[in-house]
């Protein structure tokens, strides 16, 4: 790799992780049915596109039986990344593991990854307004005892723990709780020969929320989707013509003891110490000063892709950033992420990125040097391709 002149403009297509309202509307929708023609002539749901209520209720009556039985899992929040973010927590166990193997055992199954949560919220309305539905609320459903009204369609909802956000260890525990939960329901509903559909999601989404946008794996740039964000593109290739790395940012600020480093437009960065594998990538940024107590600063962006069985699928992971001032390892400062991940065909984009816990996503010191530096980055975009 070489020094690079940052092109003018790069497009951008992206995945977003957001505090605003808009962000909290949605939530992801798993659904699976004893009937194998749900759903069969159901279109491709785009990528990024968030199921209205009239799609989501219309997808409901797929079933040729007309889901006489419903049984609806509501956890009080729910995000998709929460099935890589909890994997995560409990190492090489999964606490979702149960879904998984319902989804993918199920005669038919569907994930909505964005849904209308007021899809979710009004569902016992609606349905009441299409016919006299049987709607009965448990914390804890006894099959035996379940009073089904077998001369009108039931909708069974099943209220499921609270996720104790807070603590990462706790939540993933509580989920594994409510995992199970679900998985001896379906399993005895379907020993007695109930013919239902079930739907697995939440009332609101947990903190950081992102929708989904494709990015080509065989593209060498960002596609655009009407993002502003154009003064720091960057495309990195790995000793050949063909781009590993992508990466975007407005605004790219670092502070250091109060003398601010404003790197948004800098014209020429170093990136030859980035690597990129299929499973570990690291992108290299080094900048060259004068005057203002730095020679040089080394921004070291750490990125995996990784397959979790709780998803089934692989995910991208910004994991770590550190800043290697004037060349100087052992005055490293380093910082750990929270959330910042998304699934490997996607691009990982965030509002505000940084060391302020107000941003979406938070970078966190993990050594002692980290805290004399700040760093704050706008409408950030990465993505390795492999």
């Amino acid at each position: 790799m070489k020094d690079m002149q940052l092109p003018s403009g790069l497009l951008l297509l992206f995945s977003i992780c957001a505090s605003g309202v808009n962000s909290l509307s949605h939530v992801p929708v798993f659904l699976w049915s004893t009937e194998r023609s749900t759903w069969s002539t159901v279109p491709t749901v785009n990528t990024g596109h968030i199921t209205s209520s009239h799609e989501f209720y219309q997808l409901l009556q797929q079933d040729d039986r007309k889901a006489r039985l419903i049984v609806m899992f509501l956890q009080d929040t729910l995000s998709i990344d929460d099935f890589t973010y909890y994997s995560m927590a409990y190492g090489n166990e999964n606490p979702l593991n149960n879904v998984q193997d319902i989804l993918d055992s199920s005669p038919a199954s569907l994930i909505l990854p964005s849904v209308d949560k007021m899809a979710v919220n009004n569902l016992p309305s609606y349905l009441n307004q299409q016919d006299d539905w049987n709607i009965v609320n448990v914390d804890d459903l006894n099959i035996s005892s379940l009073e089904m009204d077998y001369n009108n369609p039931n909708l069974i909802i099943v209220r499921l723990q609270s996720i104790p956000r807070s603590n990462k260890t706790s939540a993933a525990k509580v989920f594994a709780e409510n995992d199970k939960h679900i998985g001896r329901i379906t399993h005895e509903l379907k020993k007695r020969g109930f013919h239902f559909t079930a739907i697995y999601t939440g009332m609101k989404p947990s903190k950081v929320v992102k929708s989904f946008d494709m990015v080509y794996k065989r593209g060498r740039e960002l596609l655009a989707t009407g993002s502003t964000s154009s003064s720091f593109p960057l495309n990195v290739t790995n000793g050949t013509d063909i781009t590993c790395i992508l990466i975007s940012a407005n605004s790219f600020v670092i502070t250091v003891n109060n003398t601010e480093f404003d790197l948004s437009n800098v014209t020429f960065v170093n990136t030859s110490a980035s690597q990129c594998s299929s499973t570990n990538t690291t992108l290299s940024l080094l900048y060259s000063f004068e005057g203002k107590g730095l020679r040089s600063l080394e921004v070291r962006f750490y990125m995996t892709n990784m397959f979790y069985p709780g998803s089934a699928r692989n995910w991208f992971k910004l994991q770590s950033v550190m800043l290697i001032p004037n060349e100087d390892m052992l005055g490293n400062a380093s910082f750990s992420t929270t959330y910042a991940s998304t699934p490997a065909e996607y691009s990982y984009h965030c509002q505000k990125i940084g060391t302020s816990s107000a941003y979406g996503e938070t970078l966190v010191p993990s050594n002692s040097q980290a805290r004399y530096w700040t760093i704050f980055i706008s409408e950030f975009q990465s993505h390795a391709l492999h």
